[in-house]
């Protein structure tokens, strides 16, 4: 039954939402009877929470993915230096970390543009249509570039890079300059430039700026992301984020 609650969880992936009973039992291939079932013991535990006939999930997930220690952590330690590119910019910051082929958002802070983004804190996008996911492929090892060059590439905008010999160069360009850039291959109209954030040889996670693509000027944006980046792979390296712990 385990196994089954978290198919139900799994399926408001990648971007959440709210489904009917049905669409539920739809997603997951579980009988209508077993997944109401389920949605009810997950509504009783706080997992989901239920409005009419939709269920959405529920904010006792966000409260325990808060927790995570090592992204609770790592945010931690960030937020000064997302804080500070922030104040130099004044544009969207993200900062992300790797789940196999995709980046997942751990922060973000609004810029004073309204940008459509398709990120958000806790959300997923492929790897090679980010600038973030870029930085973190090019410094996460010869396997993984390879095995993401040997697959489909995702298709999010007529820009995103779906060229394997492409994409391959541009993760060259990223391992000499330690700059990402994504232009427009999110999302239409925004441009982004990302650094790599090392507590090792492979990069942890990176982050980003995110700017209306009329507004994209990366001699002035880079110094002020290479900086941010550089000094958080110092404070990881020097351990002493985790002198914070994790909370009680």
């Amino acid at each position: 039954m385990l196994d089954k609650a978290v198919l139900v969880l799994d399926c408001y992936r990648p971007e959440g939402g709210a489904f009917r009973l049905t669409e539920i039992a739809s997603r997951t291939g579980l009988a209508k009877t077993t997944a109401f079932r389920l949605c009810a013991d997950l509504v009783r535990l706080g997992l989901l929470e239920r409005d009419a006939e939709t269920y959405r999930l529920g904010g006792k997930l966000f409260e325990l993915g808060s927790l995570v220690p090592h992204r609770y952590d790592l945010r931690e330690a960030a937020l000064p230096f997302l804080q500070d590119l922030f104040e130099a910019t004044h544009e969207t910051v993200h900062l992300g970390v790797r789940e196999g082929h995709d980046v997942v958002y751990v922060e973000r802070i609004h810029g004073h543009e309204a940008l459509s983004l398709p990120s958000r804190i806790g959300g997923r996008l492929p790897l090679t249509c980010t600038g973030v996911g870029k930085a973190l492929l090019a410094f996460s090892g010869a396997e993984l570039a390879e095995e993401t060059l040997a697959q489909p590439l995702p298709r999010l905008t007529p820009h995103s890079i779906t060229d394997p010999a492409r994409l391959r160069t541009a993760l060259e360009q990223i391992q000499v300059s330690g700059l990402a850039y994504e232009e427009q291959e999110a999302a239409l109209g925004v441009s982004c430039i990302a650094s790599p954030v090392f507590d090792g040889p492979t990069a942890v996670a990176a982050l980003s700026v995110a700017v209306p693509r009329a507004q994209f000027h990366p001699a002035r944006l880079a110094p002020a992301v290479r900086t941010a980046a550089l000094g958080l792979s110092r404070v990881l390296r020097s351990g002493t984020y985790a002198a914070r712990g994790t909370p009680s």
